[in-house]
């Protein structure tokens, strides 16, 4: 069984880069310099639509949604439509059926009937 000790803590990138090459800031401008030149951070290359946050955080929130549904076994459900729009079509829908009756002829009245 294991305890909380034996699990390694992990390290601020300052805290590696201060391990592997002790008194680095004489050698480098800035921390991600030195975290480079050590292999701890590595630059990626990407589209420039990528670099735009609503879609790097459209992205996000996809893949939480997944993991979300993976987890949790969630199937999709169907889009119901909103309050406003079933207002709109029942309207619609209302207006061809009273303009149907107008334009249907009327059943001739009997006397006294």
């Amino acid at each position: 069984m294991s305890t909380v000790a034996d699990i390694p803590q992990r390290q601020s990138l300052r805290e590696q880069v201060e391990q592997l090459l002790p008194g680095w800031q004489s050698w480098y401008p800035s921390l991600f310099h030195a975290a480079e030149d050590l292999g701890l951070i590595r630059a990626r290359v990407c589209s420039p639509d990528s670099l735009m946050l609503a879609n790097r955080h459209a992205a996000v929130r996809e893949e939480a949604v997944r993991a979300f549904k993976e987890q949790w076994g969630v199937e999709d459900e169907q889009e119901v439509p909103p309050a406003q729009h079933l207002q709109i079509v029942k309207r619609i829908q209302d207006q061809m059926r009273s303009k149907n009756n107008r334009n249907q002829p009327r059943p001739a009245r009997r006397n006294g009937k």
